[in-house]
């Protein structure tokens, strides 16, 4: 699928970007748990922590197609980056389809330039797949919203400035839910548990924990019943985001995994000329840009309002994809690939998440089925 010349120079641009800016600091980072706040300035000096933020703001206002591109090639630099980055994108596209002229003067402009950084605060320990289920309580009193509960698997968890919560108005009604806007220095607001995970080691993945935090009414983004409405239109984008992630973590994968294959010699020669491996490869670069272009069509025709399907079937594909992949390229460099020698065993690490956050890979099966029946 064609992208235009200046999407090429942006694709250009973060590429570099990655390899002399991500790829330098990106073991260091996943070995010790610490998010590079460095790269992250730099991401917001080349304007893409404001990529979903409308240009009236100062942001970049880019389209779905541009958001994909983005997303993969950060992804290849680095995917712990493009996660925080993606969800920072969700809460300011939350804020400006959903908040008030004056909520959006407040809060983009600033978020777009990088800090404070946003959060989506959906899942819940026991409301994973299900966010209806929760039982984060948000009760009106007077001219405030009370708000009591906890929040778990948050990116940017520690680092946010700001919070997009989704919360019942009642407990007790599944109808309830409605969205909020939280500043992460509300009194009652607590960081928890940091989760210590198998990848996106980088990454900061928090519990967060509601009690008797007090918000203004204003800070009420839609109206009451209609936050999952809300949250599910977001994450139609969000998911495109992540295929893409998907891919750039599988091109990553890939890229090193030829060029191993053409440096390592068995039996005479580099094993990239043995038909065992060659073919590997062969089906791994196959598969990589089959999920490449159904991410690209999924944004295309998310941009259009067409077919809310694929970016379930550009997720689930292209999620999987990242998993085979950098198994493969593991395989590919044989013991080495085990070892911390080499990326492939972090990007084996890091693809499996892309399988579950944003919506499992059986969750996107469901809806992709759902569509068939209808």
């Amino acid at each position: 699928m064609e992208v235009s010349n200046e999407q090429r120079l942006i694709q250009e641009t973060i590429r570099e970007f990655a390899e002399a800016e991500m790829r330098p600091v990106v073991d260091e980072a996943d070995e010790n748990q610490v998010f590079p706040e460095e790269v992250w300035d730099g991401l917001a000096e080349l304007d893409l922590t404001g990529l979903t933020v409308p240009e009236e703001y100062g942001g970049f206002g880019a389209d779905e197609m541009t958001k994909a591109i983005v997303n993969e090639e950060v992804a290849y630099g680095h995917l712990s980056v493009a996660t925080a980055l993606s969800v920072h994108a969700l809460a300011t596209s939350c804020i400006d389809e959903f908040a008030s002229d004056e909520l959006r003067e407040e809060w983009l402009p600033e978020m777009a330039r990088g800090r404070p950084v946003g959060a989506f605060a959906l899942s819940e320990s026991h409301a994973g797949s299900n966010p209806a289920e929760m039982s984060t309580e948000a009760r009106l009193e007077g001219d405030e919203y009370v708000i009591n509960g906890d929040k778990q698997w948050i990116t940017n968890g520690s680092r946010a400035g700001v919070i997009i919560l989704f919360a019942k108005t009642d407990r007790e009604d599944p109808n309830t839910v409605t969205q909020f806007l939280v500043p992460a220095d509300a009194e009652g607001l607590e960081v928890g548990k940091k989760e210590d995970k198998l990848g996106l080691r980088a990454s900061d993945t928090t519990t967060l924990i509601f009690d008797d935090v007090r918000i203004p009414a204003e800070n009420r983004l839609t109206e009451v019943g209609e936050g999952l409405k809300a949250a599910f239109s977001i994450l139609t984008g969000g998911r495109i985001a992540i295929a893409a992630q998907a891919v750039g973590v599988a091109q990553a994968a890939l890229d090193d995994a030829v060029s191993y294959a053409n440096e390592r010699e068995q039996f005479g020669k580099p094993i990239i000329e043995h038909q065992a491996i060659a073919h590997k490869l062969a089906d791994m670069q196959t598969n990589v840009q089959a999920a490449r272009l159904l991410t690209r069509d999924a944004a295309r025709k998310n941009d259009a309002g067409l077919d809310p399907m694929a970016a379930s079937m550009a997720k689930y594909f292209a999620s999987e994809t990242a998993v085979d992949v950098a198994s493969e390229a593991v395989q590919v460099h044989g013991g080495y690939g085990y070892t911390k020698d080499f990326d492939v065993e972090r990007y084996y690490r890091d693809a499996k998440i892309t399988t579950i956050y944003e919506g499992t890979s059986e969750i996107q099966q469901k809806i992709i089925a759902r569509h068939l029946t209808e």
